[in-house]
């Protein structure tokens, strides 16, 4: 008895065997300096993007003022954050009098009755205790009159230099929406 085997496998005429492939489309890569474009586009954009954002919400200015030494020096810097102007006694603001950026501390807000007596600042009958604060609190003679009660939508402010400090005591009460915004962050600038 013999044995066959049976092989279903095809056999390819010679032609066909002797076909050459199908040509592939190859796509060479790209030049580095392409995908380097490309990358600096998307930091550039990026850029312009947080620069437009944080210009809108805040901004940075630099102290020229003396009348807050010692928390802000001449040519530290500050930034500030515009959106928010719900003061309470004790923030530092920027506002613009006589086209002058000034820094100052808020120590009254709307309703406050604010006097300034021999024995310093008074603030609805209460003298107040300013640790931070190492010159006394005088009048100014070309000031406003005191008592005065802070109005609506109005802080009074002064200077932590306040020998000298242009301040409240001089212009009165500033109105809120005057004020360019709240102090964040202080960089202290001269030193280095």
């Amino acid at each position: 008895m013999t044995l066959e085997m049976y092989d279903d496998t095809e056999i390819l005429p010679a032609s066909r065997v002797l076909e050459e492939p199908a040509e592939q489309s190859v796509t060479p890569p790209n030049p580095v300096w392409r995908d380097l474009a490309r990358l600096l586009v998307k930091i550039i954009a990026v850029g312009v993007t947080f620069g437009l954002v944080f210009s809108f919400s805040h901004g940075i200015v630099r102290n020229t003022d003396p009348a807050m030494a010692p928390t802000v020096g001449g040519g530290d810097l500050v930034m500030f954050y515009r959106l928010n102007k719900n003061y309470v006694a004790g923030d530092v603001l920027l506002l613009r009098h006589n086209g002058q950026n000034q820094i100052r501390r808020v120590v009254a807000t709307a309703g406050d009755v604010v006097d300034i007596t021999e024995d310093g600042l008074v603030i609805n009958g209460s003298l107040q205790q300013e640790p931070d604060i190492y010159q006394p609190t005088n009048r100014y003679a070309d000031g406003i009159s005191l008592p005065v009660t802070v109005g609506p939508g109005q802080v009074f402010v002064l200077g932590d230099a306040r020998q000298n400090a242009t301040d409240s005591r001089v212009y009165g009460p500033v109105n809120i929406k005057d004020t360019l915004g709240k102090v964040i962050t202080i960089i202290k600038w001269r030193d280095l």
